[in-house]
Formats: structure tokens, sequence, C-alpha cells
């Protein structure tokens, strides 16, 4: 009595199994990501363009070294299964020294061309470095507060809280510190990276819009209560509507002296976007140096009061 043939699979090897997950990852990232602006991949400033750049280039070549794994991490998988007779199991057999050349020396020379990149696109898109261009810096000094954003533009004497506005394709030099909150990461990504607002200290950024519009800036960093709601506007605009905004601003009625700044103080969430026509002299300065030592935290606090 002969035995009834096994019916065999009609696939084959790890193929169709890897085809199928991709294709069903592809298919969940496409449909979490329909219609959604994902900040970092939706550059609207020189700085986010480059670093876009430069995170494409990195997946493709990671994906370059990945990829292959993967396949080949399955193949021989199924193929060298127990099941499988077939196939033999060498399992003493040695390689030549060329094939272990070649194992090493493609994840170096793919090593090698990464860090190159990295190490100029680190100095190129250095924070603290200036941006080039033929339109004049905007200055804006931003102190990071509980649980809001104050932004000081010293050279046109005005001051605005969870409000940024500045004209498309102008260099902005951003001074970051804070008072009276924990470390803070001023992030505007659709303009470029964050950098760290800390008491004591002044971070410098570097950004410039590309783009107009207006876009939604944040704290990176969980730093309270109110983190959820620190969030902030920055408009991107033409130089004529930004001159026609600062001269509009220089006529509120509002002023930022030392009494109001100590109502900014206290800590507070969602918080609406302020104007103020004027602020008090050195304003970003004596916050600064509120923390350089007892004494003078002392003597500033006598002189604003």
């Amino acid at each position: 009595m002969t035995k009834p043939k096994k019916q065999k699979s009609k696939l084959r090897g790890p193929v169709p199994y890897i085809v199928l997950w991709v294709v069903v990852l592809t298919a969940l990232f496409s449909a979490l990501l329909w219609g959604t602006n994902v900040k970092v991949l939706n550059p609207h400033g020189l700085i986010a363009t480059h670093q876009l750049s430069l995170i494409i280039f990195s997946v493709v070549v990671l994906m370059v070294i990945a990829v292959p794994s993967l396949f080949l991490f399955y193949y021989f998988a199924w193929k060298y299964r127990e099941t499988n007779t077939k196939v033999a199991h060498e399992s003493e057999n040695h390689h030549g020294k060329w094939w272990v050349f070649w194992v090493w020396a493609i994840p170096c020379a793919i090593m090698l061309i990464m860090s190159v990149v990295m190490w100029i696109a680190t100095h190129k898109l250095d924070p603290m470095r200036a941006i080039a261009s033929k339109n004049k810096t905007l200055h804006v000094q931003v102190i990071a507060l509980r649980w809001k954003w104050l932004f000081i533009y010293p050279d046109q004497g005005i001051a605005t809280v969870n409000f940024l506005q500045a004209p498309v394709n102008t260099p902005i030099e951003f001074d970051l510190t804070a008072d009276e909150t924990p470390m803070s990461s001023f992030w505007l990504p659709n303009w470029g990276g964050q950098l760290y607002a800390m008491t004591g200290h002044s971070n410098r950024l570097n950004l410039m819009p590309t783009t107009k519009g207006d876009f939604t800036g944040a704290s990176a960093e969980i730093n309270g209560a109110g983190f959820d709601g620190m969030k902030f506007t920055a408009r991107a605009s033409s130089q004529a509507d930004f001159n026609k905004w600062v001269t509009q601003t220089q006529q509120s009625p509002n002023i930022l002296d030392w009494v109001e700044y100590q109502k900014l103080l206290q800590p507070s969430e969602n918080n609406v976007a302020a104007f103020y026509s004027s602020t008090a002299p050195d304003m970003y300065d004596n916050v600064l140096m509120k923390y350089m030592g007892s004494h003078n935290m002392g003597a500033h606090s006598t002189e604003h009061e």
C-alpha cells in the first residue's frame, strides 16, 4: 500500500514572507502618517532642509546594510532549518581570506563614509554658527519660563509671549536662557533643530525660515506640569509685514517692566500670546546674571523692586 504524497507548500523559502512583512509595514506607516504634518519631514527653514537631507542619507545608507542583512538572516535560517534534509550542513567548513576581508571591508567602508559625512554636517550645522545671508540678522532673546516662552527683540525694543515673527530668508540669532524653571528645550522643528535653555547659561541658536506661514514651536523635553501647553506660534512673513507688525506692537499699551515680569514668572499653563511695546533695559542680561551668585542675585532683586 503506497503512502499518500505530502502536498508541497506553494510558498517556498522566506522571500514571500519578507515581502508580505514589508508590504504590511509600509501600509501601516502610510495609514499612520497620511495627512499628518510630520514636522521634521516637512522643512520650511534652511537648517531644517539640511537636516532632512542628512536624515534621508543616513536612512538610505543604513537600509543598504539592513535590507541585505535581514534577507540573508531569514534566508539562511530557512535554508538550513532542521527539517531540511536536502542541504548539507558543513559546520566545519572554513572560508577563504578574501571572504573574511570583504565581510569586514564593506561595513568599515560604510562606517567611514558616514563618519566623514556626519563630521562635515556637524560643523556645517553647528547651532552657534552664523548663517551667511545678504539680509541683516534678526536678534531675538528667548527666556524659558513656567510654562511659557518670552521673546525679546532688543533691536526693535518689543517683547512677546508665546508668539514669534520673523521675515523669510532672514537669519535669526536666538540667545536662550531660562528663569525659575527646569531646563527647557527650545524646538522649532519646521525651521531647524532644538537647543536647551538653562538658568544661568546662554545658548545660541541660528535659524532661517524660507517659507511664509505659521509654524508651531514647543519644549522638546518634559519640564513639569505645564509641559504639554508650552507651545508658541512662529510666523514667517515678508519683510514689509514684519515691519508692520513691529510698528503695531510698539503701539501696544502693555509694557514689560520688572513688575510685569514678576507676574510672568508665576507658573501658568496654556498661555495666550501677549505683546509688549517696550521692555526694561538689559532684561535678558539681568535674568542671566541672576544666577551668577547670591551677591549679584540680591543686587539685581533690589534694583528690580
